[in-house]
């Protein structure tokens, strides 16, 4: 090493095991419910990670949405996961400190019935304004259910998962 040079944050094996856990549950997670229309599991494990972990939750949902690049290809959507993702993890991570079940749930529902105005965004680069309100007003209904399933999931999951993420913690403490 050079001297005078810093090092970088060093990954350890538990890291990169963390990392892959987060991926594939959260890839297993959405295929297990695609069949259920706008019912995901995503919302609440990137919120649930990034509670527990900390900021090492946004690099596992960049390798998820290069992972369902891989999957399903590139498209428009592929533009929307780059933002909305990463959002949701940073928001969470901001917000981190709250630990109330009710909070979680209204705070993933709100996230659900954006979902499609959020989305809308990239209609908007790519097809002028008129194309995204069209676009995020035909889909209000499939928000409605995205923000109720992602209200009721929570609600259920919230209290397990976080007791289970709280015994997984890190040796060297609670993550980032």
């Amino acid at each position: 090493m050079e001297k005078g040079r810093k090092r970088g944050p060093k990954e350890t094996a538990w890291d990169v095991a963390l990392m892959g856990m987060m991926v594939a549950t959260l890839e297993a997670g959405k295929m297990a419910l695609s069949a259920a229309p706008n019912v995901e599991i995503v919302t609440l494990l990137v919120i649930l990670y990034t509670l527990q972990f900390g900021k090492k939750t946004l690099y596992a949902v960049i390798v998820f949405v290069l992972l369902e690049c891989g999957i399903w290809g590139i498209g428009l959507w592929t533009v929307m996961y780059l933002y909305l993702w990463p959002l949701l993890a940073l928001m969470a991570l901001l917000l981190r400190n709250i630990d109330s079940v009710w909070f979680w749930s209204i705070f993933s529902a709100v996230f659900g019935v954006m979902y499609g105005g959020l989305c809308s965004f990239a209609y908007l680069l790519f097809g002028g304004p008129s194309t995204a309100f069209a676009w995020w007003i035909a889909g209000i209904p499939w928000d409605l259910l995205h923000g109720g399933a992602n209200f009721i999931l929570m609600m259920v999951l919230y209290r397990p998962l976080r007791r289970v993420f709280r015994r997984i913690t890190p040796p060297e403490g609670k993550g980032d």
